[in-house]
């Protein structure tokens, strides 16, 4: 039996292993150019998902429940305002010292119903006094001198008379005597030297009588003038004297009009000064209304146009009789005047509610009326989307409004939702972003 040996030529004296049946595997990794772009790419993508999720500059996150959303519609829309107005006398009549002086005498109480020329309070001003008496003795004096003076005038007016009485009875002696001698003259019975005396006499009467004539009437003239004005200043003095008179008696002072004497509080003893105030008269019985306007209606408030009181449950008529254009405080003034019977047992400094009517009532498209008018001035309005989950600021005219609605022009359309509750906190941001109540 022959033993065959393992160990081949090939392989020499190595032993035998399993390397040989082993195979090495290399690994593809990805290029950096790859690498850069995939980075970019994820970077980007990161950029996209937080500028889509990211608030906005514009807009702004607001819960839904904080807000009012009203709905556009058609309607009819009433052109009034609604005003609190106050009661005041429609005739009022202030009560103040012509003269200065010390109270004597309270006649009226406050409150009480006076009759025209009824006394009220009796002053004393001693300086008043014995002032008014030195004037009216001074203007007595000067109307005695005026007197005297228009007694002079009608003196010289008789002597002027006279003396053209004079004149012209000198004149008609000197014509008789001329009439007369002139024939005889001419036969030869009367000397050349009488009759000449006799012509130049009558001569000389005619021009001394056409003489005093103008003379009478330059004087008659200038008297006549002079005249005049001395019964001018006469009438004036006059005045004065009853003025000065008057100024004394205005210290008994006297109801001017009938009416309620009211604001009257003075005191015996009190001293009052010139044209100090010290009470006023209202009218009795008829009252009208004073109330603020807002001054958006400025120029839509005329006179005439009619307004309607509530008192009672019933309502009066009334209508605008003065506007006063003077604002303060955001509203300015009016006074309504009722046009037919007045309501029973109102009283003065009283507040009535009452509506007044700017425009007949017509169709138009209307929103409720919210505070977010304040702040936009009816220029834009934001707009809820169909889904209610944003809103739109939108620009929009809107025009007349009530304390109920506000009249659409352009910009909406029947059925659509607006913000009309404030927009104290987004109001320079285009859109919000509704959130709904959790």
């Amino acid at each position: 039996m022959s033993v065959v040996s393992m160990k081949g030529e090939e392989t020499g004296d190595r032993p035998v292993t399993g390397s040989g049946m082993d195979r090495t595997v290399e690994t593809r990794r990805l290029s950096r150019r790859t690498k850069i772009a995939l980075g970019v790419a994820g970077l980007v993508a990161i950029l996209l998902v937080f500028w889509f999720f990211a608030p906005r500059a514009g807009s702004q996150t607001v819960a839904a429940d904080r807000l009012t959303i009203s709905q556009v519609r058609t309607g009819t829309f009433e052109d009034f305002i609604p005003l609190r107005a106050r009661v005041t006398p429609l005739l009022t009549v202030y009560l103040d010292a012509i003269e200065g002086g010390r109270v004597e005498k309270v006649i009226a109480e406050d409150g009480t119903m006076l009759a025209k020329g009824q006394p009220i309070v009796v002053l004393s001003n001693a300086e008043l006094q014995l002032s008014t008496l030195a004037r009216q003795t001074e203007v007595e004096q000067q109307i005695n001198n005026m007197r005297s003076q228009e007694l002079a005038l009608a003196q010289t007016r008789l002597s002027n008379e006279r003396a053209v009485l004079d004149a012209g009875l000198a004149a008609a002696k000197a014509k008789r005597q001329y009439d007369l001698e002139a024939p005889l003259a001419q036969r030869g019975f009367v000397s050349g030297k009488q009759f000449n005396d006799t012509r130049d006499e009558y001569q000389y009467e005619q021009q001394r009588i056409a003489v005093v004539r103008r003379s009478q009437a330059t004087d008659e003239r200038l008297q006549a003038s002079q005249l005049a004005q001395q019964r001018a200043s006469a009438a004036s003095m006059q005045s004065s004297l009853e003025l000065a008179r008057a100024n004394l008696d205005a210290l008994n002072l006297r109801a001017p009009v009938a009416g309620q004497l009211s604001g009257f509080s003075i005191q015996i003893g009190q001293s009052l000064q010139r044209g100090e105030r010290i009470g006023q008269i209202d009218s009795p019985g008829r009252n009208k209304l004073m109330a603020g306007v807002d001054e958006f209606y400025l120029g839509r408030v005329q006179l005439g146009q009619k307004a309607r009181v509530d008192w009672g449950g019933k309502l009066y008529a009334a209508k605008v009789t003065k506007i006063y254009p003077q604002v303060q405080n955001g509203q300015f003034q009016v006074d309504l005047q009722f046009t037919g019977a007045e309501p029973v047992n109102i009283q003065r400094g009283q507040t009535l509610q009452a509506k007044l009517t700017l425009g007949d009532p017509a169709p138009a498209r209307l929103i409720p009326a919210g505070a977010f008018y304040n702040e936009t001035g009816g220029n834009w309005v934001f707009v809820v989307s169909p889904d209610g989950k944003s809103a739109v600021k939108r620009m929009v005219r809107l025009g007349r409004r009530n304390p109920d609605s506000i009249e659409v022009l352009e910009g909406l359309d029947p059925g659509e939702r607006v913000i009309t509750s404030p927009y104290t906190g987004f109001a320079d941001k285009d859109r919000l972003d509704l959130t709904a109540k959790e």
